[in-house]
């Protein structure tokens, strides 16, 4: 479960930092339309009901496996059936690496922040628990991958989120510690790999948390985007 925030938060009193983490699916793109185009592609080949498309964001955030594996069973943590499971990842991650970047856009004041964050002069790294085969293609086509000195993958790293080895992972590339090191996310997993790790973490509400509010995560800060980031932080 999360901890109590690890620091006061305030646009009074902004955070000092050296470097910026930033989930992917959720926080800095909305995937969501190509993820449910794939799975109901899958589902299709399978003879199977496609998911409901509102229903599926609540399924995004723990990788592809799990992904599918909640299509499957309507579930969060159900396991299918094992031989029925094996022929539905190829599937979907065939059509899924078709359309990986059709209609994923970055939200609102994505771009913004991220040239703010340039400007500062701070670090800057994209960590998510998608597979790298898809996390590359997608922030190329979608103009971030420059913003970015470090991308990290669900496959990069013998963990991932809720994992902190990421996070200590880009403290160590960077040269840093992890107070120093903010990571902003829209889910569990990024909040517990956080307090995890000992860094600080902002939450964006537009995300894909389960269907839950942010709130309840109690991260440092809830923010309406990455712009307000940038206003909310100086480096340290």
């Amino acid at each position: 479960m999360p901890g109590s925030p690890a620091v006061p938060v305030t646009p009074a009193q902004p955070l000092a930092v050296q470097a910026v983490v930033i989930d992917l699916d959720g926080t800095l793109l909305d995937t969501a339309a190509d993820l449910a185009d794939a799975a109901a592609a899958m589902a299709t080949e399978l003879g199977l009901p496609a998911p409901d498309p509102e229903r599926l964001k609540t399924y995004i955030g723990n990788g592809v496996s799990r992904l599918v594996k909640r299509v499957l069973t309507g579930q969060m943590q159900a396991e299918p059936p094992a031989e029925l499971f094996a022929r539905a990842l190829p599937i979907f991650e065939r059509y899924y690496g078709q359309w990986v970047s059709r209609k994923s856009r970055p939200y609102p004041g994505v771009v913004e922040g991220l040239q703010a964050f340039r400007a500062m002069g701070l670090r800057l790294a994209c960590i998510t628990n998608k597979a790298m085969r898809f996390t590359e293609p997608l922030l190329k086509d979608t103009g971030l991958y420059d913003y970015f000195e470090l991308i990290l993958a669900g496959d990069s790293l013998p963990e991932k989120k809720p994992s902190p080895l990421p996070l200590k992972h880009a403290c160590a590339v960077f040269g840093i510690a992890p107070r120093e090191l903010l990571l902003i996310g829209d889910s569990l997993n990024d909040t517990q790999a956080a307090r995890a790790a000992g860094c600080p973490v902002f939450c964006v509400p537009y995300g894909y948390n389960r269907g839950r509010p942010v709130e309840e995560l109690e991260p440092d800060a809830v923010v309406d985007s990455l712009a307000e980031v940038a206003r909310r932080v100086v480096r340290a």
